[in-house]
């Protein structure tokens, strides 16, 4: 892909050259495709100094540490920059140009080599500058990665000497140690952990300074340009994986070192071959030159140079195009799989590229972890930096973020993946509403309503303008039935316009009824007028258009507008399980006279309570009427049948019109229940009752009925020969209290030796059961006749011991009764004065000590007292010359009082001629016996207490 021209952050803008007379062939046309392919990395020419830097000088390397960056030029100035491209520090370290950058793990060395034969070692943070020379040009350096926090102070460089320095600071000062010599020049050295990678003509070593010993050795590609014209790039991807990059192959080398654990917890490297410490884990070949290479996560970051032949082909040699020519291509940074599987091609508008050789360009990445990479995605803060340095470029490549994601879809109109991408929640929250945008635009051009309907709660949000005006939009269209389930309610509410046009849209569509629906009852009652929605259903009762779900709607609306009779009638015609609450909630008995077959349908029981309650308002007979004319198909003779049962047990005579009828259903629904009705009812015909239970063959109600008819012997005669219940039998003829039937009854039994027998056993206390011994045919034989007989008069016994017994205890109770009454009759009975209340109460003690055991007190609680005063005038008993009448029950009167009552009780005897009760009366018979008691004188005639007519002696 090929990139177009970036900005830098100072405004600082690249060449943007364009092939010209190109014709559209078929590369093109597979290169537009590839262009498809969304690029991994996105570019940015670095700013700061590094435009004023190089305007006249030319980069050369650069190394690349955790808090800064090191630019060598090739006037042999090292330039210490940040992030941004600003100039932090700069050395003047050599006097050629710097061929080599090293810093330590800490960031807080650097070292650099160049061809005037010397290695400079700068500290970051203070003064202290080291210089060594080799005489003889250096094209590499690396630093101990401990180097700030050892004081042995170690390094490594090589040149074209052919020697591999290892430089240590000893007691007396820095030493040299050749590690390796007599393979031709150093190309590159790089240092990570214990381990020292090198490349010379021959391949690339690799030596474990731990060990003091050189571990492995990956022979130069063959084929591959001379080193000088093509430089070798070595990078540690971590600590044992070597990435190595060799004009046009790369190799990944697993090194292996053998470590034993020792005796106190230690490791010690153990020796062992070479051939067992590498393993190579990739191998390929490309068809371009290899100008830098870098991991990135599990692919690789390979910096293609492309040679320009005027074929077309590429050439393998060890010949580079010179600087002079101005025909090679613009470098390319292309992202590999470990199978050299492209992933991503990026080629990029550097100043000059035309006439820079493969050697001219490197590539440096920034320190990262290998765990921040996991299922293609890095962790955030922790994404690689590519720095691409040509002379007069310094190129910054970041992994694409979210947004560049994002970005990129909504450009190649994959606005699904870019609103995916959005909502899980990569980018900036402000990215929703342009991507909600044109996502939206773009569905209603391809005519997805309904999934641009589902997408609006996302994009519009709490903004009720732009809701509103979808809502209109989508009218328009005729398409606003699908957008009505996402409208918003609340936060924001809509216009009333908006909510009444949504819902005629769809009341108007019958596909969208059932939505109507559930829409009234979720969307609260305030935010819009029922009656324009009404207005525009009511039009379609009675039509093909008038579905059930609309009726229901309808009916919420009516509810919403207060109409609550004509909601009932369309809840009943829809048989709405909760109609009865609603009945209840809204005072509607009054409307439920003609749904009382849609009421019996939805729930018979409570429909049947609910028509008897209201039996004021919907007579019994209209309702019959209704249930027997309905055109539902239900179950109408049994919805009758329960609520004639239902009306009866309640009223007896309410539905007395119905009772033959109901004689009918209860045999075809409920024959248990025939025999108490007959019992019960007087209001339905004999002979018709006793044809149908006839017909039914139902025999104690024909029993029962034949009885009431006054045919009683019928009625015994299906008992003993039908039923053969001799005890039924028995239990009818005592009901009856007929002596013929009982004579029937017998007669019947005597064939029946059987139930003789059981007459035997249950006629005790109704005849006499010799009676029947005495009828019984001789020679009959009667199954345990004895035992019955022994029952029969073992019976007898019993009952009359028991008499004897009863008799017994009567007469003693009697007497107990006669003794008590007579000690209560002895007693005085004592009237309290309500003058000598208080004295009474001061001598309390006094008095209780004086009252005799025969004085009864006043005070009984199960009486009504006189407490000293007349029970007639109420007056007390203080009045002086006045004498008193005092009966057993405790209640008193003045005589004279109780003589004026009397009087006038009998003067109204004398005048209606009847024997009425009085106030006292004499009692000629009772006055008679007490005179011959008293020796034959005669007393005044005895008087009878007013209250409770007890009697006093």
């Amino acid at each position: 892909m090929q990139m177009p021209p970036f900005p830098s952050e100072n405004g600082v803008e690249g060449d943007d050259e364009r092939e010209e007379g190109e014709d559209v062939d078929d590369e093109e046309e597979e290169e537009e495709e590839d262009d498809e392919d969304e690029p991994r990395l996105k570019y940015q020419r670095m700013g700061g100094s590094i435009p004023s830097l190089l305007s006249g000088d030319s980069a050369s390397c650069i190394a690349v540490a955790d808090r800064m960056i090191a630019l060598g030029t090739y006037d042999g100035t090292v330039h210490i920059l940040d992030f941004l491209g600003n100039q932090v520090k700069e050395f003047a370290a050599h006097s050629a140009a710097v061929n080599d950058l090293s810093f330590d793990i800490e960031g807080e060395y650097i070292g650099s080599c160049s061809d005037d034969g010397s290695v400079v070692l700068n500290s970051l943070f203070t003064d202290e500058k080291l210089k060594f020379e080799y005489h003889r040009p250096l094209k590499a350096v690396a630093l101990d990665p401990d180097y700030a926090r050892k004081s042995c102070r170690r390094f490594v460089t090589g040149g074209l000497a052919g020697h591999l320095n290892f430089n240590t600071k000893k007691w007396f000062g820095y030493k040299d140690q050749v590690l390796h010599s007599g393979e031709g020049p150093i190309h590159a050295v790089k240092w990570r952990t214990s381990l020292i990678a090198w490349a010379n003509d021959m391949g690339i070593k690799v030596y474990d300074a731990a060990n003091d010993q050189r571990i492995t050795f990956i022979e130069r590609p063959r084929g591959s340009p001379h080193p000088e014209i093509l430089l070798p790039h070595l990078v540690w991807q971590d600590d044992t994986l070597l990435v190595i990059g060799w004009g046009t192959h790369v190799k990944i080398a697993a090194i292996r070192t053998n470590l034993n654990k020792g005796a106190n917890g230690t490791y010690k490297h153990v020796t062992s071959s070479n051939t067992n410490q590498v393993d190579i884990v990739a191998s390929f070949q490309t068809s371009y030159y290899i100008s830098g290479i870098a991991p990135f996560g599990d692919a690789l970051v390979v910096l293609a140079y492309i040679s320009g032949e005027e074929d077309g082909e590429k050439e393998f040699s060890s010949t580079i195009p010179s600087r002079q020519q101005g025909n090679a291509q613009r470098p390319e940074v292309r992202i590999v799989s470990w199978n050299n599987d492209e992933l991503a091609t990026d080629a990029l508008p550097v100043h000059g590229f035309e006439h820079y050789k493969a050697k001219d360009y490197s590539l440096a990445h920034a320190p990262f972890s290998g765990s921040s990479y996991a299922g293609g995605q890095w962790a955030a803060g922790y994404e690689p930096i590519y720095y691409i340095v040509s002379p007069k470029d310094v190129i910054i490549a970041k992994p694409r973020d979210a947004e560049d994601h994002i970005a990129w879809l909504l450009q190649h109109g994959c606005h699904e993946k870019a609103l995916a991408a959005v909502e899980a929640g990569q980018g900036r929250s402000e990215l929703l509403d342009e991507v909600g945008s044109r996502y939206l635009d773009h569905l209603i051009v391809e005519r997805k309503y309904a999934e641009a309907a589902s997408l609006c709660p996302k994009f519009l949000q709490g903004s009720a303008t732009a809701w509103e005006r979808w809502v209109f939009h989508f009218a328009h269209l005729r398409q606003l039935p699908v957008l009505v389930p996402y409208m918003p309610t609340e936060n924001p509410r809509l216009r009333d316009t908006a909510y009444e046009v949504a819902l005629v849209a769809l009341a108007t569509n019958p596909s969208f009824h059932k939505d109507l629906v559930s829409t009234v009852k979720s969307w609260p009652r305030v935010i819009y007028s029922a009656l324009p929605v009404i207005s525009a259903i009511e039009p379609q009762l009675n039509t093909s258009s008038m579905t059930d779900a609309l009726k229901e709607a309808l009916a919420e609306l009516y509810v919403t507008n207060g109409q609550y009779d004509k909601a009932f009638s369309l809840y009943a015609d829809l048989m709405k399980p909760d109609i009865f609450d609603f009945i209840e909630r809204h005072n509607l008995q009054d409307s439920i006279r003609e749904k009382v077959v849609q009421l019996m349908i939805v729930d018979c029981k409570q429909a049947a309570n609910l028509l008897i309650q209201n039996r004021d308002l919907i007579t019994p007979s209209e309702v019959v009427s209704q249930l027997l004319n309905t055109r539902n198909k239900c179950d109408s003779r049994y919805f009758l049948h329960l609520y004639l049962h239902s009306l009866f047990e309640v009223n007896p005579h309410a539905g007395k019109e119905f009772h033959d009828m109901q004689v009918e259903l209860y045999v075809e629904y409920d024959p248990k229940m025939l025999l108490p009705f007959l019992r019960s009812s007087q209001h339905y015909m004999l002979e018709k009752a006793y044809e149908i239970c006839a017909r039914k063959d139902l025999l104690r109600e024909q029993v029962f009925v034949l009885g009431r008819m006054g045919n009683s012997k019928q009625a015994l005669a299906v008992i003993i020969n039908e039923l053969g219940d001799i005890e039924e039998a028995v239990e009818f003829v005592t009901m009856q209290h007929d002596d013929d039937l009982w004579e029937e009854l017998i007669h019947q039994c005597l064939n029946k030796p059987e139930m003789v027998g059981v007459l035997l056993e249950h006629t005790v206390g109704n005849l006499d059961p010799l009676y029947i011994v005495n009828m019984v045919p001789n020679g009959l034989e009667i199954p345990r006749l004895r035992d019955r007989l022994v029952k029969i008069i073992t019976d007898y016994r019993t009952e009359t011991s028991l008499r004897h017994g009863c008799n017994d205890i009567l007469k003693a109770d009697s007497v107990n009764l006669l003794v008590k009454y007579y000690n209560e009759a002895k007693r005085a009975v004592c009237l309290s004065n309500e003058e000598d209340v208080a004295r009474s109460k001061r001598d309390a003690n006094r008095a209780s000590q004086t009252i005799t055991p025969n004085v009864r007190n006043m005070d009984v609680k199960s009486k009504t007292r006189g407490d000293g005063r007349c029970c007639m005038c109420f007056d007390p008993f203080s009045i002086q010359n006045v004498s008193v009448v005092v009966f057993f029950c405790c209640h008193a009167y003045h005589t004279t009082c109780l003589m004026d009552s009397t009087e006038t009780n009998t003067i109204s005897k004398k005048e209606t001629g009847t024997a009425s009760e009085g106030l006292y009366e004499y009692e000629e018979e009772e006055e008679e016996e007490d005179a011959d008691d008293n020796g034959g004188e005669a007393t005044d005639p005895q008087m009878r207490c007013i209250l409770c007519t007890t009697a006093v002696s």
